[in-house]
């Protein structure tokens, strides 16, 4: 058991940060007042829905295309997974951070103990990140009885989230390549060899493997993220791949070089997505992103609307935070063609699309009313770009993961999913702009897993239990371990 220190609290910069964009969100309502004073509620109106169609029609193109490439490629892709899997295998460490996972914990590490890696080129570093449940006991007693695992703890007010866990854990590593795992994930035996292949390329500075939701038919919300997260992986990052070459490190089931991560001073601890963060600087350092659909890792869906508005508060509320921090920077890049820089920007506005479709739907609803005059450029109707660029690439998730049939009925509720996702988002756009302080959150676990054997018996004087409850688990057809 090795206990480390308290990382940094706050960067020095932010409060200043956040009056700069206070004044920024004061300064377009300003704008917004005087343009209807000086041409009138229907002609700025017009003028502001006119500019959202062609934003619309931007990312319905871009939604497209990702999915044509998909269902062009993708599968050819997945057949020839096994190219160069034994071939090469550096010196690698995986790193975990878990915080109150005892519901989860034995899983993930019976999971990592049966990866297929060369035991002498693997060290397994678990980080306990102030746990007050029975997360550090359970650690111990599987550090106990295997050697390779190496747990880290943390005091309860360490600080820096998730990324100051893996901080910690980077500087009592020494390894070539970096892996890391969320700790409800259970990544399939290959998946070490499938992502340090692409090291052997110089240029490339990270590797992001597939998550594959493991729980989908334990709600249908579950179901609804599972085929999300089809369509986000298989199409969208593979788009992503495809067209630029630029998929994002998305902060599990990832691998990173460690003197790559070292000259960027690690994970961000001053942002909630540490993934999206360490995308942006990998890229501008002049290194690549690549990824790896074969390299598959199985997690845990949220089961209820409310851990999903915090998941996707968090996950939108960061995405727009590397937005305002690197968005000049990625246009000065001399690593990035116009293309990419154009697609990075894309990418950085993702989360702030959906901000645009409550507005969006905000002057269709006003035009109902007579508010609102006809739109400069009405290229199509507002609601059909704000769902068909999506909807194909779920349609096309669906197709790829080879889904039963009735699955497709499953689309129907990405109509509450979206509304949802716009609010969150919208919330999240407001309280970063006024600059409310806000801090990484953990995701809430339901244990909705696979049946795993137990943790060892704990060592020591004081006998602690690690009775675990035990949901049924289900991954929906097409998509077995």
């Amino acid at each position: 058991m090795v206990t480390v220190a308290p990382a940094p609290r706050h960067s020095a910069t932010a409060g200043r940060d956040a009056e700069h964009h206070r004044w920024a969100l004061l300064t377009y309502a300003l704008l917004l007042v005087g343009a209807f004073v000086a041409f009138g509620v229907d002609s700025t109106l017009g003028v502001i829905a006119g500019a959202l169609n062609v934003i619309f029609l931007a990312y319905f193109f871009r939604h497209l295309a990702f999915a044509i490439s998909a269902a062009r490629w993708a599968e050819e892709d997945l057949v020839a997974a096994d190219v160069g899997v034994e071939a090469y295998a550096p010196p690698l460490a995986v790193l975990v951070a878990c915080k109150n996972e005892e519901l989860v914990v034995d899983g993930m590490i019976s999971a990592l103990l049966g990866l297929d890696y060369p035991r002498d080129a693997l060290s397994l570093v678990v980080v306990d990140d102030g746990s007050t449940d029975g997360t550090a006991a359970r650690l111990d007693a599987w550090a106990a009885a295997e050697p390779r695992l190496r747990v880290l703890h943390r005091a309860p007010d360490a600080g820096g989230g998730k990324s100051g866990a893996l901080n910690d854990a980077l500087a009592q590593i020494q390894a070539e390549i970096v892996v890391v795992f969320d700790a409800d994930h259970e990544p399939e035996r290959n998946v070490l060899r499938r992502l340090v292949r692409h090291f052997r390329d110089p240029n490339v500075g990270a590797v992001m493997g597939r998550c594959v939701v493991r729980n989908g038919v334990e709600s249908s919300l579950a179901s609804t993220i599972f085929i999300d997260y089809l369509s986000g992986y298989l199409v969208n990052e593979y788009g992503r791949q495809a067209l630029f070459e630029l998929p994002a490190y998305g902060g599990a089931n990832c691998a990173v070089r460690t003197d790559v991560l070292r000259a960027l001073n690690g994970w961000n601890p001053h942002t909630v997505t540490e993934d999206t963060d360490l995308t942006l600087r990998v890229l501008l350092g002049g290194r690549r992103v690549r990824y790896d659909p074969a390299a598959v890792d199985f997690e845990e869906a949220v089961l209820s609307s409310g851990r999903f508005w915090r998941q996707r508060y968090r996950w939108a509320r960061g995405h727009q935070k590397c937005l305002r921090d690197y968005w000049r920077t990625a246009l000065r890049s001399p690593h990035l063609r116009l293309a990419e820089k154009i697609e990075t920007l894309m990418f950085l506005w993702v989360y702030h699309i959906p901000v645009l479709c409550g507005l969006g739907l905000l002057i269709t609803a006003l035009r109902g009313f007579g508010i609102g005059g006809p739109a400069a450029i009405d290229i199509l109707p507002l609601s059909t770009l704000l769902f068909a660029g999506p909807f194909a690439e779920l349609s096309v998730g669906l197709l790829l993961g080879r889904v039963e049939r009735r699955a497709a009925w499953l689309l129907v509720g990405f109509i509450p999913a979206f509304g949802l996702s716009i609010l969150t988002a919208t919330a999240a756009y407001f309280d970063g702009m006024w600059g409310r302080r806000y801090s990484w959150a953990k995701t809430a676990r339901s244990g909705a897993t696979s049946v795993r054997p137990a943790a060892p018996a704990p060592v020591g004087p004081a006998p602690v239990s690690f009775a675990r409850r035990a949901l049924p688990a289900g991954v929906p057809k097409g998509e077995s371990r």
